[in-house]
């Protein structure tokens, strides 16, 4: 079960994410796959949380799992969910909330990522939290911050850039 203490990590958060009940939901899998066109072993969202109330900032969730395509090459008896994919996680998450807000239309690629710090790993096993805020838009262009938590630990952190292509 997904669990969150309050402690000195929140402060270092986008928002506070110990007042959030983590067993909500939403945006189930059926509603994410509205706003996301990636499927199968490329979807990297289970599900939505939370969306604040001006809908520019959500927090989504992502089980690691024994059985996914990169266990056993990545790294093998020791498997560790890639930074690529962590970035992956954190570019739907950012453009499920930009595309939910109804702002552009069409594929949403990312263009950037920025400022992208990992500090810690992703295991099977853990549930990776996703923070998405977005800072700025346009009618073709978004950024966001975006953070993941497993734990009471902050393991990345970055910008994301993405586009309508």
């Amino acid at each position: 079960m997904l669990q969150f203490q309050k402690h000195e990590m929140a402060a270092e958060l986008l928002f506070p994410i110990d007042q959030i009940d983590l067993r909500a939901t939403v945006c189930d899998k059926k509603e994410v796959d509205k706003y996301l066109p990636q499927t199968g072993h490329m979807r990297m969202i289970d599900r939505v949380i939370w969306i604040h109330a001006n809908g520019t900032a959500a927090l989504g969730v992502r089980a690691i799992r024994d059985d996914e395509f990169w266990v056993e090459g990545h790294i093998p008896g020791r498997p560790i969910f890639p930074g690529v994919l962590m970035i992956e996680a954190a570019a739907q998450m950012c453009s499920l909330l930009h595309t939910r807000l109804g702002r552009a239309h069409g594929f949403l690629g990312f263009t950037r990522c920025t400022d992208v710090v990992f500090r810690g790993q992703v295991v099977p096993g853990d549930h990776l939290l996703l923070l998405s805020e977005e800072i700025e838009f346009n009618r073709r262009r978004f950024i966001s911050k975006a953070q993941g938590v497993v734990g009471e630990k902050l393991v990345f952190e970055g910008t994301i850039t993405g586009m309508v292509i």
